[in-house]
């Protein structure tokens, strides 16, 4: 084989790893908070109001992680990085002494901002150091990939350790050495950020196109929040607001001259079609995510640890995946990964039709298994598309995108699971689950397939 031809090497490990610690911040907050809303609720004599620290931190993280990943590609990804993990250090220090459930929320949001800017920060420097070594990404996203499922699947149980050794406060203060020692490496290892634009850091920043990164934070906030009624009484005017405030986004993406969003990139590309396939992939995600835990413990009789244990093959099979993902997508591209992604989940989702009170563990694991299989494919499918469309020059705010449609995929799931599983997830619930989840499967797979015959005849 001639020189030429060679095929690019993986991105070396002494990149991959910083990159990839920093984002496990993000989903470890997002779960093991869970644990310790009972004990807060009891410290504060909160009510219902503590259910807001689950909410604020998704919310930010959605809003924020496009507006770091723009900061991010003006200023550099590596001191975005390290300004986020800051911030989440000293908000994390200082949350356990908050005077009220008001406060708690705040720094929940500062927290959710902070850990916002990892997965687009690290997406960016991935893309900076591979083309600067010539190198392929794709071990580097297989591992933002892994520490993003793994992570998530452990927080509840990292979370009951912590919160059964220092109280509620532990899951506060795992943060401080987690981004001690995330910013240690990623400046001892991390790729160095580019010179600022037009010779100046404050210049540059001028550049983040603050109408713009407003107009989206007031519509995908009124939108969150519209979401998030629908598990219970809808609140439509909150989607009076969102409509409005996403036309003047589009309006100013395409008025803009450095718009934060770039309208006509996401149409030349094709992005907005791969930020819409991961809403509906990730809502079918997380439908299985929460709901399949709630029916273990509500009807199976398992109890949190038996439920946790059962799902555990979900993480373990999903990062197995991942690296298998990998493989298939070097030799067949991201079409592929996604075709086998969608078909799994569809099987999947049927297999959730067959359990009952009565069905034996081993049964109940094989389907856990199962439902791991898809997540790596489509994970891996869904941000190698992401990234392949992508320009360097723009990679850390269409990585924020990519990270603001998974959680509204996480919103619709917990309305749809309003829906199909009702107040208790008996086994009709939890069938009429898993026929909503082989559905959009099946539309998921429908569009692959079509994509990638499309590819075929081009």
């Amino acid at each position: 084989m001639p020189q030429s031809e060679k095929p690019e090497p993986e991105l070396p490990g002494r990149f991959i790893t910083p990159i990839a610690f920093g984002t496990i911040l993000q989903p470890l907050n997002s779960s093991m908070i869970a644990v310790a809303l009972v004990g807060i609720r009891a410290h504060f004599d909160a009510g219902t109001s503590v259910t807001w620290l689950v909410s604020a931190l998704y919310l930010a993280t959605a809003v924020a992680a496009p507006a770091m990943g723009r900061i991010a590609d003006v200023l550099g990804p590596r001191r975005t990085s390290l300004a986020g993990l800051v911030l989440v250090g000293i908000t994390s220090a200082a949350a356990p002494f908050a005077p009220n459930i008001a406060a708690l929320v705040v720094c929940r949001v500062l927290i959710g901002i902070g850990t916002a800017a990892q997965y687009p920060c690290g997406v960016a420097m991935i893309r900076r150091a591979a083309d600067q070594l010539r190198s392929r990404p794709g071990n580097a996203l297989a591992a933002l990939a892994i520490c993003s499922q793994v992570t998530a699947a452990l927080g509840p149980s990292l979370g009951g350790l912590l919160v059964g050794g220092f109280g509620w406060a532990g899951v506060f203060w795992i943060n401080v050495p987690l981004a001690l020692i995330g910013g240690a490496v990623i400046m001892r290892w991390g790729p160095a950020d580019p010179p600022a634009r037009g010779g100046g850091r404050m210049k540059a920043l001028a550049q983040v196109d603050p109408i713009g990164m407003l107009l989206f934070a007031v519509s995908i906030t009124a939108l969150m929040f519209w979401l998030l009624s629908l598990a219970a009484t809808p609140e439509w005017w909150w989607l009076g607001v969102a409509a409005p405030a996403a036309a003047l986004t589009v309006w100013w993406g395409l008025r803009a001259r450095d718009p934060f969003l770039d309208m006509r990139l996401l149409a030349r590309r094709g992005l907005s079609f791969t930020y819409g396939r991961t809403i509906v992939t990730y809502t079918a995600f997380y439908c299985v995510f929460y709901g399949l835990p709630q029916w273990l413990e509500e009807t199976r009789g398992l109890g949190p640890v038996g439920a946790g244990l059962v799902v555990l093959p979900i993480a373990a099979v999903g990062a197995v995946s991942t690296l298998l993902a990998t493989r298939l997508q070097r030799r067949r591209g991201p079409r592929a990964a996604l075709v086998v992604g969608t078909a799994a989940l569809c099987v999947g989702g049927l297999l959730l039709t067959v359990p009952d009170a009565d069905s034996p563990i081993p049964l109940l694991l094989v389907i856990a298994a199962m439902l791991g299989l898809p997540n790596g494919f489509n994970s891996m499918g869904n941000q190698s598309a992401m990234y392949a469309a992508t320009p360097a020059e723009r990679m850390g705010a269409a990585s924020g995108l990519y990270r603001t449609s998974q959680y509204v995929g996480a919103n619709l799931a917990a309305a749809l699971l309003a829906l199909v599983l009702g107040v208790h997830a008996d086994d009709a619930g939890l069938h009429r689950m898993g026929l909503a989840v082989a559905i959009l499967a099946g539309f998921l797979l429908v569009a692959s397939l079509f994509g990638l015959l499309r590819r075929r005849r081009a």
